[in-house]
Protein backbone atom coordinates (compact mmCIF):
# COMPACT_ATOMS: atom_id res chain seq x y z
CA UNK A 1 0.00 0.00 0.00
CA UNK A 2 1.83 3.30 -1.24
CA UNK A 3 1.41 6.74 0.04
CA UNK A 4 -0.65 7.29 -3.03
CA UNK A 5 -3.24 4.80 -2.37
CA UNK A 6 -4.85 5.19 1.52
CA UNK A 7 -7.22 3.43 3.16
CA UNK A 8 -10.53 5.62 2.86
CA UNK A 9 -12.18 5.19 6.66
CA UNK A 10 -16.21 5.02 6.89
CA UNK A 11 -18.34 3.01 8.73
CA UNK A 12 -18.18 -0.04 6.50
CA UNK A 13 -14.26 -0.43 7.27
CA UNK A 14 -14.78 -0.01 10.63
CA UNK A 15 -17.65 -2.45 10.96
CA UNK A 16 -15.16 -4.76 9.61
CA UNK A 17 -12.70 -4.43 11.50
CA UNK A 18 -14.07 -4.73 14.73
CA UNK A 19 -12.77 -3.70 18.15
CA UNK A 20 -12.12 -6.29 20.87
CA UNK A 21 -15.12 -7.62 22.30
CA UNK A 22 -15.68 -7.39 25.99
CA UNK A 23 -15.35 -10.51 27.77
CA UNK A 24 -18.67 -11.28 29.22
CA UNK A 25 -16.77 -13.12 32.02
CA UNK A 26 -14.33 -10.93 32.33
CA UNK A 27 -13.94 -7.60 34.71
CA UNK A 28 -12.25 -4.18 34.85
CA UNK A 29 -8.85 -5.70 34.58
CA UNK A 30 -10.09 -7.93 31.49
CA UNK A 31 -9.99 -4.35 29.71
CA UNK A 32 -6.96 -3.37 30.38
CA UNK A 33 -5.17 -0.35 32.80
CA UNK A 34 -4.40 3.15 31.38
CA UNK A 35 -1.74 5.38 32.62
CA UNK A 36 -2.03 9.21 31.76
CA UNK A 37 0.61 10.97 32.63
CA UNK A 38 -0.31 14.45 31.88
CA UNK A 39 -1.17 17.95 33.32
CA UNK A 40 0.13 21.15 35.02
CA UNK A 41 -0.64 23.85 37.14
CA UNK A 42 -1.86 26.01 34.38
CA UNK A 43 -3.29 23.02 32.40
CA UNK A 44 -5.00 20.26 35.09
CA UNK A 45 -8.15 19.97 32.89
CA UNK A 46 -6.14 18.44 29.73
CA UNK A 47 -5.09 15.00 32.25
CA UNK A 48 -9.07 15.30 33.47
CA UNK A 49 -10.37 15.35 29.86
CA UNK A 50 -7.85 12.80 28.31
CA UNK A 51 -8.37 10.47 31.67
CA UNK A 52 -12.33 10.84 31.13
CA UNK A 53 -12.04 10.18 27.48
CA UNK A 54 -10.27 6.66 27.80
CA UNK A 55 -12.66 5.24 30.40
CA UNK A 56 -15.95 6.31 28.20
CA UNK A 57 -13.72 4.29 25.48
CA UNK A 58 -13.64 1.18 27.07
CA UNK A 59 -10.48 0.62 29.39
CA UNK A 60 -11.09 -0.59 32.67
CA UNK A 61 -9.03 0.57 34.73
CA UNK A 62 -7.36 4.36 35.15
CA UNK A 63 -4.31 5.65 36.85
CA UNK A 64 -3.89 9.41 36.44
CA UNK A 65 -0.23 10.54 37.99
CA UNK A 66 0.21 14.32 37.38
CA UNK A 67 2.30 17.32 39.39
CA UNK A 68 1.57 16.83 42.83
CA UNK A 69 0.01 20.67 43.28
CA UNK A 70 -2.96 19.30 41.11
CA UNK A 71 -3.40 16.06 42.02
CA UNK A 72 -5.65 16.69 44.68
CA UNK A 73 -8.24 18.37 42.52
CA UNK A 74 -7.91 15.91 39.82
CA UNK A 75 -8.42 13.00 42.36
CA UNK A 76 -11.90 15.27 43.34
CA UNK A 77 -12.78 15.36 40.02
CA UNK A 78 -12.15 11.93 38.62
CA UNK A 79 -13.31 9.87 41.57
CA UNK A 80 -13.14 6.80 38.75
CA UNK A 81 -9.58 7.15 39.35
CA UNK A 82 -6.44 6.39 41.16
CA UNK A 83 -4.20 9.60 41.15
CA UNK A 84 -0.77 9.74 41.94
CA UNK A 85 0.94 12.93 42.79
CA UNK A 86 4.57 13.00 41.02
CA UNK A 87 7.15 15.34 42.39
CA UNK A 88 7.57 18.35 39.97
CA UNK A 89 9.75 21.03 39.33
CA UNK A 90 9.82 24.93 40.08
CA UNK A 91 7.97 25.94 36.38
CA UNK A 92 5.35 22.96 37.02
CA UNK A 93 7.33 20.48 35.07
CA UNK A 94 7.69 16.33 35.83
CA UNK A 95 10.78 15.97 38.35
CA UNK A 96 12.84 12.82 37.01
CA UNK A 97 12.05 11.68 40.96
CA UNK A 98 8.88 10.69 39.83
CA UNK A 99 9.98 8.16 37.50
CA UNK A 100 10.85 5.55 40.49
CA UNK A 101 7.03 5.62 41.21
CA UNK A 102 5.90 5.15 37.89
CA UNK A 103 7.95 2.18 37.08
CA UNK A 104 6.10 0.22 39.81
CA UNK A 105 3.49 0.60 37.61
CA UNK A 106 5.02 -0.78 34.12
CA UNK A 107 3.76 -4.30 34.54
CA UNK A 108 0.08 -3.60 34.62
CA UNK A 109 -0.27 -0.89 32.32
CA UNK A 110 -1.85 -2.03 28.90
CA UNK A 111 -1.56 1.65 27.55
CA UNK A 112 -0.05 4.51 28.55
CA UNK A 113 -0.73 8.37 27.27
CA UNK A 114 1.65 10.75 28.32
CA UNK A 115 1.82 14.64 27.47
CA UNK A 116 -1.66 16.44 27.75
CA UNK A 117 -1.21 19.56 29.61
CA UNK A 118 2.16 18.95 30.43
CA UNK A 119 4.28 22.34 30.83
CA UNK A 120 6.81 23.98 29.01
CA UNK A 121 9.80 22.99 30.54
CA UNK A 122 13.53 21.25 30.77
CA UNK A 123 12.41 18.25 31.98
CA UNK A 124 9.64 17.42 29.41
CA UNK A 125 12.57 15.19 27.22
CA UNK A 126 14.35 13.79 29.81
CA UNK A 127 11.30 12.25 31.28
CA UNK A 128 10.45 11.09 28.22
CA UNK A 129 13.07 9.65 27.57
CA UNK A 130 13.37 7.74 30.51
CA UNK A 131 9.86 6.66 30.87
CA UNK A 132 9.27 5.15 27.91
CA UNK A 133 12.26 2.08 28.27
CA UNK A 134 10.11 1.29 31.45
CA UNK A 135 6.80 0.67 29.47
CA UNK A 136 8.16 -1.11 26.38
CA UNK A 137 5.32 -3.69 26.90
CA UNK A 138 2.77 -1.14 27.19
CA UNK A 139 0.98 0.81 23.60
CA UNK A 140 2.10 4.46 24.61
CA UNK A 141 0.23 7.44 22.73
CA UNK A 142 2.79 10.58 23.33
CA UNK A 143 0.51 13.70 22.58
CA UNK A 144 0.78 17.76 22.89
CA UNK A 145 4.73 18.25 24.35
CA UNK A 146 5.53 14.70 25.19
CA UNK A 147 6.10 14.46 21.49
CA UNK A 148 9.26 16.34 21.53
CA UNK A 149 11.16 13.54 22.83
CA UNK A 150 11.42 11.89 19.38
CA UNK A 151 13.74 14.98 18.57
CA UNK A 152 16.25 13.20 20.28
CA UNK A 153 16.10 9.75 19.93
CA UNK A 154 16.50 7.35 17.15
CA UNK A 155 13.89 5.16 15.25
CA UNK A 156 11.84 3.57 18.09
CA UNK A 157 11.27 -0.18 19.20
CA UNK A 158 8.19 -0.24 20.87
CA UNK A 159 4.68 0.52 20.18
CA UNK A 160 4.66 3.96 20.31
CA UNK A 161 1.48 6.57 18.42
CA UNK A 162 2.09 10.00 17.76
CA UNK A 163 -0.91 12.75 17.28
CA UNK A 164 0.37 15.68 15.57
CA UNK A 165 -1.28 18.46 14.01
CA UNK A 166 0.24 20.22 11.53
CA UNK A 167 1.76 23.09 13.64
CA UNK A 168 3.28 20.64 15.61
CA UNK A 169 4.55 18.11 13.33
CA UNK A 170 6.26 21.03 11.62
CA UNK A 171 8.13 21.67 14.87
CA UNK A 172 9.43 17.93 14.96
CA UNK A 173 10.50 18.00 11.63
CA UNK A 174 11.59 21.59 10.76
CA UNK A 175 9.03 21.28 7.42
CA UNK A 176 6.80 24.69 7.16
CA UNK A 177 3.26 24.18 8.68
CA UNK A 178 1.98 25.22 5.32
CA UNK A 179 4.33 22.16 3.25
CA UNK A 180 3.01 19.71 6.19
CA UNK A 181 -0.58 21.11 5.38
CA UNK A 182 -0.17 20.05 1.73
CA UNK A 183 1.38 17.00 1.65
CA UNK A 184 -0.11 16.15 4.56
CA UNK A 185 -0.75 11.98 3.20
CA UNK A 186 2.92 11.60 2.40
CA UNK A 187 4.39 13.32 5.71
CA UNK A 188 2.42 11.19 7.93
CA UNK A 189 3.87 8.09 6.21
CA UNK A 190 7.12 9.70 6.30
CA UNK A 191 7.15 10.07 9.59
CA UNK A 192 5.97 6.68 10.78
CA UNK A 193 8.47 4.79 8.78
CA UNK A 194 11.33 7.31 10.43
CA UNK A 195 9.92 7.23 13.91
CA UNK A 196 9.20 3.39 13.67
CA UNK A 197 5.24 4.47 15.02
CA UNK A 198 2.17 5.11 14.18
CA UNK A 199 1.36 8.67 13.24
CA UNK A 200 -1.95 10.45 13.49
CA UNK A 201 -1.52 13.44 11.58
CA UNK A 202 -4.49 15.55 12.34
CA UNK A 203 -6.69 18.29 10.37
CA UNK A 204 -9.74 18.17 8.41
CA UNK A 205 -8.88 15.27 7.06
CA UNK A 206 -6.82 13.41 9.07
CA UNK A 207 -4.26 10.79 8.09
CA UNK A 208 -3.01 7.84 10.19
CA UNK A 209 0.34 6.28 8.87
CA UNK A 210 1.86 3.43 9.70
CA UNK A 211 5.96 2.59 9.60
CA UNK A 212 4.83 -0.05 6.91
CA UNK A 213 3.51 2.29 4.03
CA UNK A 214 0.09 2.06 4.75
CA UNK A 215 -2.23 4.95 5.32
CA UNK A 216 -5.41 5.77 6.59
CA UNK A 217 -7.43 9.04 5.80
CA UNK A 218 -10.43 9.94 7.76
CA UNK A 219 -12.59 13.17 6.42
CA UNK A 220 -14.33 15.38 8.38
CA UNK A 221 -16.72 18.21 7.79
CA UNK A 222 -16.94 18.72 11.97
CA UNK A 223 -15.30 22.48 12.71
CA UNK A 224 -16.50 22.24 16.19
CA UNK A 225 -13.91 19.73 17.20
CA UNK A 226 -11.13 22.74 17.14
CA UNK A 227 -12.05 23.81 20.46
CA UNK A 228 -9.75 23.61 22.91
CA UNK A 229 -8.63 19.96 24.73
CA UNK A 230 -10.04 18.38 22.13
CA UNK A 231 -7.17 16.76 21.35
CA UNK A 232 -6.52 15.95 24.73
CA UNK A 233 -10.00 13.94 24.42
CA UNK A 234 -8.69 12.37 21.22
CA UNK A 235 -5.76 11.06 22.64
CA UNK A 236 -7.60 9.89 25.13
CA UNK A 237 -10.05 7.94 23.17
CA UNK A 238 -7.07 5.98 21.55
CA UNK A 239 -5.21 4.96 24.82
CA UNK A 240 -8.78 3.63 26.15
CA UNK A 241 -8.87 1.45 23.11
CA UNK A 242 -5.75 0.35 23.08
CA UNK A 243 -5.84 -0.82 26.77
CA UNK A 244 -8.84 -2.89 25.72
CA UNK A 245 -6.24 -4.96 23.19
CA UNK A 246 -6.66 -2.64 19.87
CA UNK A 247 -3.34 -2.39 18.09
CA UNK A 248 -1.50 1.04 17.84
CA UNK A 249 -3.07 1.38 14.15
CA UNK A 250 -6.93 0.12 15.23
CA UNK A 251 -6.70 1.94 18.15
CA UNK A 252 -5.47 5.49 16.37
CA UNK A 253 -7.84 4.48 13.22
CA UNK A 254 -11.02 3.96 15.57
CA UNK A 255 -9.94 6.74 18.01
CA UNK A 256 -10.60 9.47 15.30
CA UNK A 257 -13.77 8.25 13.91
CA UNK A 258 -15.36 8.16 17.18
CA UNK A 259 -13.53 11.62 17.91
CA UNK A 260 -15.08 13.09 14.76
CA UNK A 261 -18.44 10.98 15.03
CA UNK A 262 -18.94 12.33 18.78
CA UNK A 263 -18.75 16.00 17.50
CA UNK A 264 -21.27 15.03 14.66
CA UNK A 265 -23.43 14.20 17.19
CA UNK A 266 -23.13 17.18 19.58
CA UNK A 267 -23.14 19.46 16.30
CA UNK A 268 -27.06 17.89 15.72
CA UNK A 269 -27.90 18.87 19.14
CA UNK A 270 -26.41 21.94 19.70
CA UNK A 271 -25.35 23.59 16.58
CA UNK A 272 -22.04 23.20 14.61
CA UNK A 273 -20.10 25.61 16.88
CA UNK A 274 -19.81 26.22 20.48
CA UNK A 275 -20.09 22.80 21.97
CA UNK A 276 -17.08 21.84 24.39
CA UNK A 277 -14.23 19.17 24.99
CA UNK A 278 -15.74 18.09 27.62
CA UNK A 279 -18.97 16.89 26.19
CA UNK A 280 -17.17 14.98 23.63
CA UNK A 281 -16.63 11.71 25.99
CA UNK A 282 -19.73 11.10 26.77
CA UNK A 283 -20.88 10.86 23.02
CA UNK A 284 -18.47 8.15 22.19
CA UNK A 285 -19.71 4.84 24.30
CA UNK A 286 -23.36 5.18 21.98
CA UNK A 287 -20.86 5.77 18.23
CA UNK A 288 -19.09 2.69 19.48
CA UNK A 289 -21.82 0.76 19.65
CA UNK A 290 -23.46 2.08 16.37
CA UNK A 291 -20.74 0.55 14.76
CA UNK A 292 -20.89 -2.94 16.16
CA UNK A 293 -21.15 -5.76 15.22
CA UNK A 294 -25.25 -5.10 16.03
CA UNK A 295 -25.11 -1.61 15.22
Amino acid sequence: MSAADPIHVDDALLRAWPLPEADEKGDKESRGRVLVVAGSPEIPGAALLSATAALRAGAGKLVIACPASVAAMLAAAMPEARVIALPETQDGGLAMEGLEVLQSLAGSTAAMLVGPGMAQCETNVPFVLELLPLFRESTVVLDALAMDCVQSMTRLDQPVIFTPHAGEMAHLTGLEKEDVQERALDVAVQQAASWGAVVALKGAATHVGHPDGRVWRHASRTPGLGTSGSGDVLAGVVAGLAARGATPEQATVWGVALHARAGDRLAEKMGALGYLARELPAEVPAVMHALGPAG
